[in-house]
């Protein structure tokens, strides 16, 4: 006789990400505008009441329905390919070893990334969009709108302008996420103290949020640079990193705490969400004991 266990849906991660980016939208805004100053060092805080003091209280949303749209192209992608390819080859008699989890994220993610690029391209310029001058902002009115005006005033191929970078960095960052997650709430549910609960989830998910931003940060850096470069000031990669390596290393790593501060609940409200639906919605298959 068989136990019953709940599987996830393959669009469940996409609803999930989804949730999470509601709640933590503003600061990974911030996030964004510490990465992109030129001059000073603004702190997070000092960042956050320039914000609502010029744009108001609404302006840490500023954006919104263009990180839904990363969220519903990006992490449906990554989350859709990994838990249907994990389903397909192991089980919990038989899971798979941590090896493979780190190459099925690394392809997840990549694939994923690059599906997220036009959602990813208009939500850093729409968050971006209020430090500019007046004259110079684009003004898009949402994410569909910045998806359309983007392809008609600069072509269709600006909408993968750094698709690069950001199927890179979704590489690692899902390989941080994903990859870790499973193999900390593995390791978690061996041990006796620890069910398949809400404490289970939070752990696993807290680590995977920490490794995560840990190996993701300098192509993060990287890619919001460029996305939100004028046409022709980058000719690359390399000329983007030796622009930033000018400041030193850490250039690299700036604006690494609201990074980690944004990642780790991302991370954390993603796969609680996730988990929830899966125990409450998901699809139910038999487990021989």
């Amino acid at each position: 006789m068989g136990k019953e266990k709940r599987v996830g849906r393959w669009y469940f991660g996409g609803i999930a990400s989804a949730g999470a980016a509601c709640c933590t939208h503003p600061l990974d805004l911030l996030k964004v505008h510490l990465q992109t100053q030129s001059q000073g060092n603004i702190g997070l805080l000092k960042m956050g009441v320039k914000v609502v003091k010029n744009d108001g209280l609404f302006g840490l949303y500023n954006g919104l329905s263009a990180s839904l749209l990363r969220q519903l192209t990006y992490s449906m992608t990554r989350f859709a390919i990994y838990e249907t390819v994990k389903g397909k080859i192991s089980d919990d008699q038989h899971p798979m070893p941590f090896y493979q989890k780190v190459l099925l994220g690394a392809g997840a993610g990549c694939i994923g990334g690059f599906v997220g690029t036009p959602g990813d391209l208009v939500n850093v310029r729409m968050q971006n969009d209020m430090k500019l001058p007046a004259a110079e902002r684009r003004n898009y009115k949402h994410a569909l709108d910045g998806l359309l005006r983007v392809a008609r005033e600069e072509g269709p191929k600006k909408l993968l302008s750094g698709a690069t970078m950001a199927s890179s960095r979704a590489t690692l960052v899902t390989v941080g996420q994903l990859s870790f997650y499973d193999q900390f709430k593995q390791i978690l549910l061996a041990l006796p103290l620890f069910e398949d609960n809400m404490i289970t989830h939070f752990s696993a998910s807290f680590m995977a949020g920490a490794v995560a931003t840990l190996i993701t940060m300098p192509l993060d850096v990287m890619k919001t640079r460029v996305m939100n470069a004028p046409p022709g000031q980058y000719a690359g990669l390399g000329d983007c990193a030796k622009d930033i390596a000018r400041s030193g290393p850490m250039g690299f790593f700036k604006g690494f705490i609201p990074a980690f501060v944004r990642l780790g609940p991302q991370t954390i409200l993603t796969f609680m969400f996730f988990e929830q639906l899966r125990l409450n919605f998901g699809a139910v298959t038999v487990v021989e004991e």
